[in-house]
């Protein structure tokens, strides 16, 4: 007796008769009116209700709109008198599952509650199996301001269509990224592959094979057998296509005749393919001024953004700043096997009246910065690289101080000075990270074959 049934009909010999027939197989509770069966609801919902039509009170059609309302997931098989066209049309417009008439044959019946419950069987496998990817694949969200809860809710609400365009717009580092993934493993498309393109990362000339594929032979250099774009990667899933504002017109065209279509060809190709995705991209440009001057094709913009969602910078989310750096702090205790007893309430407050040009991705450099190079049981304002002296809106990564000392009337000799400011802080960071190289290149924000490379040529120059 896996299954609840709730049978609500104010006709005592067909409650008592659906009862007999079916409580060896499942839970029934029987109810003579819409009002009763509804408010049992709250305490104890069921997973099929056999609604009559009829009813007392609120009529079948109205109690089967607030179940709708109020309990989407519960199914709803309509039982009529009889063949009223117009009002089954009704109600199956408002969410019934099926109908049944009057009089009753319970093979029919039986056959009706079957074929709703696997119905029920198959949606609680499809969401504990998408349960189980998001748990995996989905990365924390930590938020607690209203601003984001509100593009949560949103995405949540958008996520349910496997196909409809969306377009994120908002800073560098708001979580443009984070937010299409979580559209993409809450979607009903959510076995397929999440497919990431950085579109500013693609050579112009290369755009339209990468996007697109080749076939064999389409230019000098091609793979022997023709490639897969990343399109096609992306089929029965999600594309991600990040930076879309760094795509140039020509590409933007064959874009929009995709997305228009759902077809494409292969670059050096004739064989028309299709593709089902759902295509996310975002930017963190304005592509309305784009549009202003030529740069960007208005009719690309409004077929990508049939939904758009602005994602608000870490500083329009003040709540949401020490959340975030406590959660950061945990994943960076553990990646570099440190105990820190959180953050002194001076840093704290450092990271509350700091300007977040990189949002939260440079607080997330920032407390990995600081959890590397403490010494201290908690974080302090100057493991953070911020403090009292820094100035508002310099980004806290550069650790400069405020008090730059003035250009004399001479001048300086600028190069000489920034080869010895570069060498002070190449060595500081190799002292700071006990001659670990990598370290050293966290600490200064660079590659470590970069940082690498610049001491050797330092000390040659000793």
């Amino acid at each position: 007796m896996d299954y609840t049934l709730y049978i609500v009909d104010d006709e005592a010999t067909i409650t008592e008769g659906i009862q007999l027939a079916l409580r060896t197989k499942y839970r029934i509770r029987a109810y003579s009116d819409a009002e009763t069966a509804i408010a049992a609801m709250e305490q104890d919902p069921p997973d099929l209700v056999l609604l009559d039509i009829g009813l007392p009170g609120m009529n079948g059609v109205e109690a089967l709109g607030t179940i709708k309302e109020r309990f989407p997931d519960i199914l709803v098989v309509m039982i009529t008198a009889y063949e009223d066209v117009d009002t089954v049309v009704s109600a199956m417009k408002k969410g019934a599952h099926d109908y049944i008439i009057k009089p009753l044959y319970m093979d029919g019946l039986k056959n009706t509650i079957k074929n709703a419950l696997a119905t029920i069987k198959l949606r609680k496998e499809v969401q504990d199996l998408q349960t189980r990817y998001l748990q995996e694949n989905l990365p924390c969200f930590v938020g607690e301001s209203r601003a984001i809860i509100n593009v949560l809710e949103f995405m949540d609400t958008v996520a349910r269509s496997p196909d409809t365009p969306v377009l994120l717009v908002g800073e560098t580092g708001t979580g443009k990224e984070l937010i299409a993934s979580a559209i993409h493993y809450h979607s009903p498309n959510f076995q397929g592959p999440f497919t990431t393109v950085n579109c500013a990362a693609i050579p112009k000339d290369l755009v339209e094979s990468e996007l697109f594929g080749y076939e064999k032979g389409a230019f000098s250099g091609a793979d022997a057998g023709g490639k897969k774009g990343l399109i096609e990667e992306a089929a029965g899933g999600t594309l991600f296509l990040d930076e879309i504002g760094d795509l140039n017109l020509e590409a933007q065209a064959k874009l929009l005749r995709f997305l228009e279509t759902g077809e494409f060809y292969r670059v050096g190709g004739t064989k028309k393919r299709h593709i089902t995705t759902r295509v996310v991209s975002a930017t963190n440009k304005d592509i309305e001024e784009m549009i202003g001057r030529g740069a960007f094709r208005v009719d690309l913009y409004f077929r990508l953004g049939v939904v758009r969602v602005a994602i608000p910078s870490l500083n329009e989310r003040q709540e949401d700043i020490l959340p975030l750096a406590k959660h950061f702090l945990v994943i960076y205790e553990k990646k570099f096997d440190k105990h820190i007893n959180g953050l002194s309430p001076e840093a704290e407050n450092a990271l509350l009246q700091h300007h977040w040009t990189g949002n939260v991705r440079e607080l997330k450099n920032m407390i990995e910065r600081g959890v590397l190079i403490s010494k201290n049981d908690r974080l302090m304002p100057v493991d953070l690289g911020v403090d009292a002296d820094v100035l508002p809106g310099l980004e806290a990564a550069t650790g400069l101080p405020s008090g730059f000392p003035p250009l004399p009337q001479g001048g300086i000799d600028f190069d000489q000075m920034a080869r010895a400011m570069e060498k002070h802080y190449i060595e500081e960071a190799y002292k700071m990270a006990g001659g670990n190289e990598s370290l050293a290149a966290k600490l200064l924000n660079i590659n470590h074959h970069t940082y690498r490379y610049r001491r050797k040529k330092l000390l040659s120059e000793q």
